[in-house]
Order: structure tokens, then sequence, then C-alpha cells
């Protein structure tokens, strides 16, 4: 959420900024109402003023036998208090819609952030490894006849609908290993808190991270009002939801592997083939929470976290900054991870890292309260995927496919699967 001090100080800065993300006239609009909303507070304690007033004089003018003026002044207590509760509501109404107006309304992006319309003009910034060269067509993960036995859509679909899967045997196996291996590296290797928390939430945490009000169609509510979360981003972050901390207490990193839920609403026709794109699906999500200072170099170090896993599972990759009109709602800068897919001949995201500022926590108002005192500043928070694991498994499945239908596994992945080292092509592991 943006902070309407800023707006009003500067609204041609503002309108600048989110002319970068395709709207116009925003902080005209935004003024309107904080105009409209100020005066009526104003008008309200005015018209306070004056029935205090004049319930001070009703005893005097009784006490003097004014009648006239007693009833005069009796009238004006009555009147008075019937404007105050009428400005008091268009007041509370016009403060709902300027605090929904900048609910809606997107981050500012960094001035580093490239311009651009869409995800065709996002800059790459990083590339490590080389795809791999078969003697032979390369399948997609879901036609590897190693996989087949353990990756079953045909009851997935009998039991929930399309988009959904049921893993079994070893390639069920492949995937827990893939997630313990990313919490052990994230844990042991890169210093995060590994974390675990509900899939269940309020409504109010998802407005804390800015998937409400905006994206309520992309996310999963159940009768009883919790929402199930889209990514642990809106358990993460929100641990420090409404706190004041010391500054000593950042940063803080956390990690947790956990389900994710997503109506994927726009996306028919995108993706339905395989797990790349799945109503239910697991990933390792990273949060830092950090002093305002430091959330750069955090979202530098972020990204080589998550860069990190797919070097140890020997998966080439590549880096885009994302340009302007890609970048999320909530992000300032967002730097994707993109991974070498052989069924596909392309990369596809595998990693999202974003830095929020304090657009999340002026939602949340998390705070952090400075060494050399003076007041709670708003702490800065990022957010990236370390991986999505189901992503993963398609890319660990796709580069290691064998031309008889086996899978060649990473070594990092060696120990998480009791030395075996291959899934063979009639779906076992040895």
């Amino acid at each position: 959420m943006h902070d309407i001090r800023f707006i009003r100080d500067t609204p041609d800065i503002f309108d600048a900024a989110m002319a970068r993300r395709g709207l116009d006239g925003i902080a005209a609009k935004v003024l309107a109402i904080d105009t409209a909303r100020r005066e009526k507070i104003t008008a309200s304690e005015s018209a306070q003023a004056d029935r205090n007033a004049a319930s001070k004089q009703v005893g005097a003018a009784k006490a003097a036998g004014n009648d006239a003026e007693f009833q005069r002044l009796r009238d004006l207590v009555a009147a008075k208090k019937d404007e105050i509760a009428t400005l008091d509501a268009e007041a509370k109404a016009a403060d709902e819609a300027l605090r929904d107006l900048l609910m809606s309304l997107p981050n500012i992006l960094l001035d580093s952030v490239p311009d651009g319309a869409d995800e065709t003009e996002n800059v790459e910034i990083n590339r490590w490894g080389t795809p791999a060269s078969f003697d032979f067509p390369a399948k997609e993960h879901y036609d590897l006849a190693g996989v087949k036995p353990g990756m079953d859509f045909e009851t997935a679909a009998k039991l929930s609908g399309a988009r959904f899967v049921v893993l079994s045997g070893a390639v069920a196996r492949i995937h827990r290993a893939l997630a313990q291996f990313m919490i052990d590296t994230h844990v042991d290797e890169n210093g995060l808190t590994e974390t675990w928390t509900p899939v269940l939430v309020r409504e109010e945490m998802l407005y804390g991270t800015g998937q409400l009000p905006k994206f309520g169609e992309d996310s999963y509510q159940t009768r009883e009002g919790w929402w199930l979360v889209p990514t642990a981003e809106v358990t993460l972050t929100n641990i420090v939801n409404g706190l004041i901390v010391e500054e000593s207490y950042l940063p803080r990193r956390y990690v947790a592997h956990t389900q994710c839920f997503r109506s994927e609403a726009g996306s028919a026709g995108r993706d339905t083939a395989g797990m790349l794109r799945q109503h239910q699906f697991e990933k390792v999500e990273m949060v830092s929470i950090t002093h305002p200072d430091a959330a750069l170099e955090e979202h530098a170090r972020m990204t080589r976290c998550a860069e990190g896993i797919l070097e140890r599972l020997e998966l080439p990759y590549r880096t885009v900054a994302l340009c302007s009109g890609d970048t999320g709602f909530g992000a300032q800068r967002t730097h994707d991870i993109e991974v070498w897919l052989p069924g596909q001949n392309t990369y596809r995201e595998i990693s999202s890292v974003s830095v929020c500022g304090a657009f999340q926590a002026r939602r949340m108002n998390a705070r952090f309260r400075p060494e050399g005192g003076g007041k709670p500043e708003f702490v800065h928070t990022l957010n990236g995927s370390g991986l999505a694991v189901g992503r993963a498994l398609i890319a660990v499945l796709e580069n290691g496919q064998t031309e008889e239908g086996g899978v060649a596994l990473p070594a990092a992945l060696h120990p998480y699967l009791g030395g075996k080292s291959r899934l063979t092509a009639d779906g076992g592991l040895e």
C-alpha cells in the first residue's frame, strides 16, 4: 500500500510511477477522495465544537429563565448531533474508498527495472550451464517410460478434476527428495530458518501480502472463511504483521516447504499437459524481513540462493530482470529464474525473487524501532521460490532423460535416495 502523504506531496512523481504500470491520472483520483475525506473530518470537528459551545450555554439559558433561548440551544445541540453523525459516516465512507483504492494500486517500481510491455522485453542478467544435446528426440516429462508408472493424471482427474496429479513409487520419492534437499541446503548453507506454517489463513493475511483484494479469484476460500495459501510468502511475511520489532531483530530469513493452492484463473488452455501448472503443488519459499538499507543486497543474496539450488542439481538456467510490464503487483523489482526444459526446448520459470520495499509492511503495519531512537519505521520485505518442487522434478526428469526412457539423477539427490542414482525405464530406482 502507498503512503498518502507521499502522494499529497509529490503527485507528479507518483503519477509517473503509476504510468510505468500502465495507469494514468491516478494521483488526481486518490487526492479527490482524500480531499473529500479531510473536508468531512474538518466539518465534523467544527460541528462538534459548535455543539460543545451550545451545550455549555443550555444550562445558563435555563437558569436565566430564557425559555426561548433554552429551546433554541437544545434544538441546535440536537441538530449538530445529527450533522456530526452524517459527516462522520461520510468521512468513514470516504476513508474506506481511499483505502480500497490505495490497496488496489501496484507497488512503485525501482528505477533499475527495465521498461517494457510484457515478458518478451525482460532482460537476461545471468546464464549458467549448457542445455544438454541428446542423440534422440527429447521428450516431455510425462512421456518418459520410467515416469509413466509413477505420474497418474487420470486417477487424479477422477479424484479432483483437471490439473491435479497422483505421484507414486520412485517418482514420488524423487519429488520428496528434491524438497528435502532444498530445505537442507537453505538451512545448512544459506542460513535460513526452517519454518512450518499453516496453509489456511485469515483473510487479512492475504491483504497484508497483496493477494487481496485484487487477486481473490486466483485463490481458494473455504466455507468457514479461511483462505488456502497460494504460497508460503503469505504466512512467512505475516509473521511480523502488526509488530514493532527491534532493529537488532533484522534481518529475519525464513524458509518453508508447503503445499500451495492456486485456481489458475485466466490460464485456461495454458500448460494443461503434465505437471507444469497445477491447482495444488509444493514449493520451498524464502522470505526475508530486512532493514530498508539492506533490501537490495538481500535481493541479490536471495537470487543467488535460488540459483545455487539449480547449480547443485546440474540444471541449466537463466536469470532475467522482469520489465515494467511483467513485474508483479507487490514487487519493486523481480528476478525470474528460468530452468531449461529439453522436452519443450525452452526455458521456463522455476523461481521468482522479489523485493517489495515497504509496500507489504505498510499493509501489515510491520515496523522496527531504530537502535539510535526515533519513530518506528516500516521494515522491508522480500520473497522468492527456492524452488517450485514440481517444476524442479520436471527439470530433473527431462534433463537427465535417456533414450530408453530412464533418467540419470543429479549427484546432489543420491544421498536422499539411499544412494540410488537413476530412474529406470520401468519406473524403479537403482
